[in-house]
């Protein structure tokens, strides 16, 4: 089992940033293509940003380039998404997965897949508002 907890959600207004931890025990997540997701209210979950293993491919969805990166920390088996210049259409649950086989832009794209990805996380809420 991979348990993944993310962290650092919050409250920010229009322009603001925030970086979402995703940290694991157990399992390195250096060998995982990791992936964040969201889903806002009366929307579809959305694969936002995935990253391959050992800080590989990185796919984005149009609308977070620019704004978004992700990194790992392999010495904490974290993985960040840090936002920058967020606008209120980034509201939603972040999530992070792990899986050991997905390459990113599947991982981010193929929604068949994600009921069968290795570990979800439980959510981090993110709420930008003025």
């Amino acid at each position: 089992q991979l348990p993944l907890v993310e962290s650092g959600g919050g409250s920010v207004q229009p322009g603001g940033s925030l970086r979402l931890s995703c940290t694991a025990s157990g399992p390195t997540l250096e060998d995982y293509t990791i992936g964040w997701f969201r889903q806002s209210p009366g929307k579809e979950r959305e694969g936002v940003l995935c990253l391959g293993p050992g800080g590989g491919r990185t796919y984005y969805v149009a609308s977070v380039k620019g704004r978004f990166t992700v990194s790992r920390d392999n010495t904490k088996n974290a993985v960040y998404l840090q936002m920058n210049s967020l606008k209120p259409e980034d509201t939603a649950v972040y999530y992070c997965a792990a899986d050991r086989t997905s390459v990113p832009q599947a991982m981010c794209r193929e929604t068949a897949v994600w009921p069968h990805l290795d570990a979800w996380g439980q959510g981090t809420l993110v709420t930008v508002s003025s």
